[in-house]
């Protein structure tokens, strides 16, 4: 099992069109072939100044890459993502046990 993890911060506002646009469009990965228990995370910790997470687990990793590389999350990177997020944080698992 891998979990594909994103910590990230919007360039807008809280609360702006921009960003409910954004988490809209993210909350669509979630139907890309492979992804398995998305979730869309609002950060609550005083420790870091990230505002959301994004999370998702994969079977494998041929299914991981296969996310990648699909259509949808390109499209997503190149619309939504580099022109939207300020700075970010990924962390990809893979389990050990």
């Amino acid at each position: 099992m891998i979990q594909h993890t994103v910590a990230l911060k919007l360039k807008y506002a809280k609360g702006s069109p921009e960003e409910k646009e954004f988490l809209s469009a993210a909350a669509k990965l979630a139907f890309i072939p492979g992804v398995q228990n998305f979730q869309s995370l609002r950060q609550i910790s005083k420790k870091n100044d990230f505002d959301f997470g994004l999370s998702m687990e994969f079977d494998n990793m041929v299914a991981y890459e296969g996310y990648n590389t699909h259509p949808d999350h390109t499209r997503f990177v190149t619309t939504y993502w580099a022109k939207y997020v300020e700075k970010f944080l990924e962390l990809d698992y893979e389990s050990i046990l």
